[in-house]
């Protein structure tokens, strides 16, 4: 059952979304520079940071926090 979390603002977006939106409006190399992660600046790529980020909730709320705020700088 799906619950409904109308005050989730991740809510529906999924991670390869996200990945997928950040790489594109930062570029890989800026990505690395604001989240100091192997799978951003070694041969980066969305298969290989989902691979990481499942793995690793430190990181993935990192990512998640700076999706968020790339979106409200895109609303602004």
């Amino acid at each position: 059952m799906h619950e409904q979390q109308p005050n989730n603002p991740l809510h529906g977006v999924t991670l390869e979304q996200i990945v997928t939106s950040l790489a594109d409006y930062y570029g890989w190399q800026q990505l690395g520079q604001r989240i100091n992660i192997r799978c951003f600046t070694h041969d980066p790529s969305v298969k290989s940071s989902l691979k990481f980020l499942r793995k690793m909730p430190w990181a993935r709320e990192q990512v998640e926090a700076l999706y968020l705020a790339s979106q409200n700088d895109l609303n602004r």
